[in-house]
C-alpha cells in the first residue's frame, strides 16, 4: 500500500510559507493624492472575450459562439461611443484570438487613444497548462497584440484571473509594469516574491466589481443571471463612493458581450456621468493609474520612469 501523500496540517512552515509567497502584496502604492490634486481614481476595464470562452471549452456551438460575436458587433461599438461621448480613456484587454478574429476593431480601439493588454492567447485557464505552455501562450499573445497596435503592451490580466505557480515569473520575464489579476487589496500595491519587491504594481480587481458575476448565462446549467441591472448599479456606485471617501482606486472590470446590452450600458453611462460630475475624480487607464502609483513611491519603482 502506498504512502498516502502528506496533507496541509502535516506540512512544514518552510512549505506554506514559500506557497502564500510566491505572488505576494508588498507595499502599498496607493498614493497620498491623484493627478491634479483629485482625491479618487476611477479606471475602467473591458475584457474583450469575444468568442474565445466557447473556443475555450472547445465547445464549437455556433448558438454559444454568437454570444460571444455580440460583444464585437454591439457591445465594443456601444462602450466605444459611451467613453467618447465622456471623454474618457479605458484600458482593454484582449485574448489574442479575440484581437486576431476582430483585427479593426482592437486597431481602432487603440487608436482612439485606450489602453491595450494582455488577457491569454485564447482565454485559457493557465493552472490547467502542461509546464511550459503558459509562458509560450503568453508570450505569443504579447506579440501579436504588439504587431496589431503597433505598441508592446506593458499590463496583464489572466483569463479569469486564474494565476498559476509559473504566471508571476513570466510577468516578470516579460518586463511588464503591473498586473491586475490578484486581488489582496482595494488599492494598488507592489507585488513581492518570497519576501523580496518585484518594481511590479498590482492593481487589484475584484469579482464585487466585475460585471460578469451578476450577468452570465448558462442554458444548460444552473448559471442564470440573477441581479438586475439597478441593483449592480447599486453596488457599484457604493464601491465608488467607498473608493471616494477614502481617497483610493476605483477599477471596474466589464466585458462586452455583458455589459453591452440595451438594458446593461445604461447603468454604465448612469455610473460614469455621476462619477464625472463628482469634483476631485480623476479618470485614468490601468498604465496611467500604475505609473502614478510607481512614480508617487518612496522610492519610486523603475518601471515607472523606463515608460
Amino acid at each position: 500500500m502506498s504512502e498516502s501523500k502528506p496533507g496541509p496540517w502535516d506540512w512544514e512552515e518552510a512549505h506554506w510559507r514559500r506557497i502564500v509567497g510566491r505572488a505576494r502584496a508588498g507595499r502599498s502604492l496607493a498614493p497620498s493624492s491623484w493627478p491634479g490634486g483629485a482625491r479618487c481614481a476611477v479606471s475602467l476595464s473591458f475584457d474583450a472575450d469575444h468568442e474565445t470562452i466557447p473556443l475555450r471549452d472547445s465547445d464549437e456551438s455556433p448558438m454559444r459562439i454568437s454570444q460571444g460575436q455580440y460583444g464585437a458587433r454591439q457591445g465594443v461599438p456601444r462602450i466605444r461611443a459611451l467613453l467618447a461621448r465622456h471623454g474618457v480613456k479605458a484600458s482593454f484587454f484582449y485574448p489574442a484570438v479575440s484581437a486576431l478574429l476582430h483585427p479593426d476593431e482592437i486597431r481602432a480601439v487603440a487608436d482612439e487613444g485606450h489602453e491595450i493588454g494582455i488577457h491569454s492567447w485564447i482565454h485559457e485557464a493557465n493552472t490547467q497548462l502542461p509546464p511550459g505552455v503558459e509562458r509560450d501562450l503568453t508570450f505569443r499573445a504579447t506579440d501579436t497584440l504588439e504587431k496589431l497596435t503597433g505598441r508592446r503592451p506593458v499590463g496583464i490580466r489572466t483569463a479569469s484571473w486564474d494565476f498559476s505557480v509559473d504566471t508571476m515569473s513570466i510577468i516578470q520575464e516579460l518586463g511588464l509594469l503591473y498586473d491586475s489579476s490578484l486581488m489582496a487589496d482595494d488599492d494598488p500595491y507592489e507585488l513581492e516574491v518570497q519576501g523580496e519587491p518585484t518594481g511590479i504594481v498590482e492593481l487589484p480587481p475584484e469579482w464585487i466589481r466585475d460585471d460578469a458575476v451578476y450577468f452570465n448565462m448558462l442554458r444548460f446549467a444552473a448559471l442564470r443571471p440573477y441581479t438586475p441591472p439597478s441593483a449592480v448599479e447599486e453596488i457599484f456606485r457604493a464601491e465608488f463612493e467607498g473608493a471616494l471617501a477614502e481617497g483610493g482606486l476605483f477599477l471596474l472590470t466589464m466585458h462586452p458581450h455583458v455589459i453591452g446590452h440595451r438594458s446593461r450600458i445604461a447603468l454604465l453611462d448612469r455610473l460614469v456621468t455621476l462619477m464625472k460630475g463628482t469634483p476631485g475624480v480623476w479618470f485614468g487607464t490601468h498604465e496611467e493609474v500604475a505609473r502614478w502609483c510607481a512614480q508617487q513611491a518612496a522610492p519610486p519603482l523603475s518601471r515607472a520612469a523606463a515608460g
